[in-house]
């Protein structure tokens, strides 16, 4: 005691005595370490602390003991909102392991339409519609959809230590937050023996700070039996405050049994070799006050003598019955303290939850359990046919606890609700113990949807099983217990006691199916998605009314990309169980893949209508009629699900797409920021969040954004490419060569990228790099319209004016709407002498693009080189005014325009200075030379201007112009 209190008086900030933060007391079975826990836990409160403690009852999971130990916490200092906030979200992703997932290969349709609208988007800018043409709607699409399946993958589908991260980290989060205002925060975590389990590695890396700075005034303190593992505990063996206990020296027994009143020579004999000093069972024999060696009748085991000696001591017949019965049940609170004891022992709760071999916090208590495995056993061999009853009567009672949390939940949810498994698991536990062969089949089908929970149910429900064939000793109960033990310390548990639960003979056909259908599942999830439809073939072929085995073959069949074969399944299983949710939603999400919008969104509207409240059918609505067209309904529905489920990142992802596209970049990056705050590792929203940058022009913040999504995914290959894009857009082309060219290196067919790639080099005039890439790109991706585009605009600055019109003809083919590409071939066909090709294409322009601005540019320049320049000065005039929200570097441009073409007063050295002084980089006068080149062979004064202009920059940039 004196080692804990004086380490409390330390200061735990010192760097010369700094306080000791690890205790581990041990010892065996009855020793003391809960009662000196309980006492430690009352001097670290004395000294200023707030205290959690857990221990076997609480624990068969990571989650389950944060969430006990944080309750605790929270009733001494005040809420933990972010700890809160993190559970939610834990349960949320435990949910969302349900949801498909999008398909991984190709480009889903949807992103395809989301990045579709950058090709009609054009600039009088030379080279910006093109520029801004990049996003390629399928080439970035499916760097949209990869990362979007990868991330959900491996936080939804392979599930695990992951999802615990953020609940951890939450923890330490508010540990730091209680130690500004405490002086300590102590943890207990007692019965470490069995809570190890489960609780060993995650201490380890809470420890190793992987969760985020411990702070230093926290203490942890573990008590069990056996020492730590010195293989895993090794690195932080010097820090562990060993405390062992031993059993009482014959004076210390000595001196609690005089305490007691126990001074007869020969009783106190007696009680020093019954006892063996084992400080539980020398209080126990204490309070029995025995006056005669004859009332310790040293026949037996030593603590059922001890045990029954202390139960013999208490004369009261109702407390004796109570202590007796309440023996029965592995855990009590008050409700299961009147079933077991009855009407008798009114009152005497209070009395019970005081004697020295109870313990427990909040709703429920427990029997040490020396005590408890002492009393079990008497009773046992003592009554047998009492035995039975009572447990039977025990059975029954959970059982019709059961059945009133039935009442107010559906079947398919039963599962999820912590208070109806302890229900269930109680009730398996006391049929085990009345008939263990009759009932062991029953509890292995149990176990079966166990397994197909989660590990810390399918563990919650082995320790049920394993209590059982303790109690009972049935040979049949403990041989089960032991091999789903094992199989629960396998790498793989779940698919482990499956596999065990299958080999039993008398499983039942629909027991049978289960244990299948979970299997498949599980399966899935672990990505092997081939193993897992022959798992489910074999649960259909077990139950043909298996609706859940119907659905989850239905959504491998979608992961797959089987879509007609997915519908049919789903389909089944709806016809089994028509008012399932889920399995309309993913029904509606394998419709939506296939381009089935309108069955996608009737499904979505029918799950929605049994769960107006279900988020994931939700937003997946707002994202059908996002593709759809349905914009308004797709910002409704997005911010609907948004409102349900703050954290759902995607659709905010989806919902900032929307806004980017309308050019309302400032709404599409507090989107991003929003899905950032919830989770700040999304790679996905970070990378969106710098195209939003980029497409807003502010290079520096995309980089930054793209650089940090880098960071978190050094393989992204999308990201690495945007943000190569990025820098050429601010005239950096060394670096965006460079992560255009580590993109291509993660991924060989990036068609995009090499495009992108492509176009870098053609800006810095190395046509020949430039056209092998773009090469490169079309043999990846033949349909890739703007790399046909985007070559023959190499081929015209080239001087290659056939390769040219023959590229951007094919480009033009392939995307009849694409308006640059047919402006692009006005200007070739005219600088090749071609002008009545150029004046086709132009009526062609002006009936299927009568506003696109490059389009205009180009009629107004052909009809300024035919000499009618001043015939078309107003229509420069609303050209120009054309041009939404020019920046200011746009402004000097359209500036120097109007000086060659309707302002000829204002001067063309200034306006062209000032051009140059915002816009040096080689693309955009480049572009600029080829139009003054044409312009400088008229002879009237329009000629002269623009010579002037070409000269001035040539003498600025004389390599700018030269191929």
């Amino acid at each position: 005691m004196t080692l804990f209190t004086e380490n409390l008086a330390k200061d735990p900030f010192s760097e010369e005595a700094p306080a000791d933060f690890l205790f581990h007391v041990r010892g065996v079975g009855g020793v003391g370490k809960s009662t000196l826990l309980r006492q430690w836990q009352e001097a670290a409160r004395r000294a200023d602390a707030i205290t959690a403690v857990v221990d076997e009852n609480d624990v068969h999971g990571v989650q389950q003991a944060l969430v006990e130990l944080v309750r605790q916490l929270e009733a001494q200092g005040g809420p933990c909102k972010e700890f809160g906030k993190a559970v939610e979200q834990f349960r949320r992703e435990q949910a969302a392991q349900a949801e498909p997932l999008p398909v991984d290969g190709e480009a889903s349709v949807s992103s395809r339409v989301l990045t579709q609208a950058a090709l009609g988007a054009t600039s009088l800018i030379p080279g910006a519609g093109f520029v801004t043409a990049m996003a390629n709607p399928d080439a970035a699409a499916q760097g949209l959809d990869r990362l979007r399946s990868q991330s959900r993958s491996r936080s939804q589908r392979r599930g695990g230590r992951g999802d615990e991260t953020g609940l951890s980290r939450a923890f330490v989060a508010e540990l730091e937050r209680l130690c500004r205002r405490q002086r300590w925060v102590v943890l207990f975590f007692d019965t470490w023996e069995q809570t190890a389990h489960y609780l060993d590695g995650w201490l380890l890396r809470l420890l190793d700070e992987e969760f985020g700075p411990v702070p230093a005034n926290v203490v942890i303190v573990l008590a069990g039996r056996d020492e730590l593992a010195e293989r895993d505990w090794a690195p932080l063996r010097a820090h562990v405050v060993d405390v062992p206990l031993e059993v009482f020296t014959e004076a210390e027994t000595r001196a609690l049994l005089t305490s007691r009143g126990v001074t007869e020579p020969a009783v106190v004999e007696a009680v020093l070799q019954l006892s063996m000093g084992l400080p539980l069972l020398v209080e126990l024999l204490s309070l029995a006050r025995p006056n005669t060696v004859e009332d310790l009748d040293a026949g037996g085991d030593f603590a059922d003598v001890a045990v029954e000696r202390f139960v013999q001591w208490i004369t009261d017949p109702k407390k004796r019955e109570a202590v007796r019965a309440c023996a029965l049940p592995p855990q009590l609170n008050e409700d299961v303290f009147h079933a077991a004891a009855g009407p008798e022992a009114e009152g005497l709760w209070e009395w019970l939850c005081g004697q020295p071999f109870v313990s427990g916090r909040g709703d429920y208590k427990h029997y040490h359990a020396v005590v408890r495995a002492s009393m079990v056993h008497q009773q046992r061999t003592h009554s047998p046919q009492g035995w039975v009853s009572a447990h039977i009567r025990l059975a029954d009672v959970q059982a019709a606890w059961r059945g009133s949390v039935e009442e107010r939940l559906p079947e398919a949810k039963r599962w999820e609700e912590d208070e109806w498994r302890r229900h269930r698991a109680d009730e398996t536990y006391h049929r085990l113990c009345a008939y263990p062969g009759t009932y062991l089949t029953a509890a292995l089908e149990q176990l079966v949807h166990g397994a197909g929970q989660s590990v810390a149910v399918l563990r919650q429900w082995i320790e049920t099983f394993e209590q059982a064939a303790r109690d009972t000793t049935d040979p049949t109960l403990l041989s089960w217990a032991g091999r789903l033990q094992s199989a629960l310390t396998s790498d793989d548990p779940v698919l482990a006691c499956l596999g065990v639960l299958l080999s039993h003979g008398g499983l039942s056909a629909d027991g049978r199916s289960w244990a299948s259908t979970y299997r498949g599942n599980h399966l899935y999830l672990c990505d092997r998605e081939e193993e897992a439809l022959a798992e489910l073939d074999r649960a259909i072929a077990l139950n043909a009314r298996n609706a859940t085995a119907w659905s989850h073959r239905g959504e491998v069949h979608y992961w797959l990309g089987h879509f007609d074969q997915a519908v049919a399944d789903l389909t089944t299983a709806l016809e089994l169980e028509p008012s399932h949710a889920r399995t309309l939603t993913l029904r509606g999400e394998t419709h939506y893949h296939a381009d089935r919008y309108e069955q996608a969104i009737a499904d979505f509207s029918n799950a929605l209508e049994l769960e107006p409240s279900h988020a994931w059918a939700l937003s997946s609505r707002g994202d059908t009629h996002y593709h759809a067209g349905h914009h308004e309904q797709a910002i409704a529905d997005l911010t609907a699900a948004i409102e349900l489920d703050p954290t759902l990142a995607w659709a905010r992802r989806r919902l900032s797409d929307i806004h980017r596209e309308g050019d309302h970049y400032d709404r599409a990056i507090a989107e991003f920021t929003a899905a950032l705050e919830y989770d700040p590792a999304y790679a996905w929203a970070l990378a969106g969040r710098g195209e939003a940058h980029q497409r807003a022009g502010r290079y520096d913040q995309a980089v930054a954004d793209l650089t940090a999504a880098i960071e978190l995914e050094p393989t992204y290959a999308w990201a690495l490419a945007s943000r190569g894009h990025t820098h050429y857009q601010a005239d950096r082309y060394e670096q965006a060569i460079a992560d255009l060219t580590a993109a291509i290196e993660l991924e060989p067919t990036y068609a995009w990228a090499l495009g992108a790639r492509g176009e870098v080099h053609r800006t810095i005039g190395n046509y020949g790099q430039a056209a092998s890439d773009l090469t490169a790109a079309l043999e990846r991706n033949p349909t890739f319209a703007w790399a046909l585009g985007a070559r023959g605009r190499t081929h015209h600055q080239a001087g290659r004016y056939e390769q040219a019109i023959a590229d951007l003809t094919a480009a033009i083919e392939l995307e009849p709407t694409y308006a640059w590409a047919l402006a692009t071939r006005v200007q070739v066909h005219r600088q090749a002498g071609r002008h009545e090709e150029a004046r086709r294409d132009l009526e062609r322009a002006a009936e299927a693009h009568p506003d696109d601005v490059l389009c205009m540019f180009e009629r107004f320049i052909f009809e300024a080189m035919e000499g009618r320049l001043q015939a078309s000065a107003e229509q420069w005039g609303q050209l120009f005014s054309a041009v939404a929200g020019p920046t200011d570097a746009d402004t000097d441009f359209l500036n120097l325009l109007r000086a060659l073409f309707i302002e000829t007063a204002n001067g063309i050295p200034e306006a062209t200075e000032k051009l140059l002084a915002t816009r040096d980089g080689r693309e955009v006068l480049a572009d600029l030379l080829t139009y003054l080149v044409e312009l400088s062979a008229l002879t009237d004064e329009l000629g002269v201007r623009a010579q002037q202009c070409r000269d001035l920059i040539m003498e600025r940039h004389p390599d700018v112009g030269r191929p």
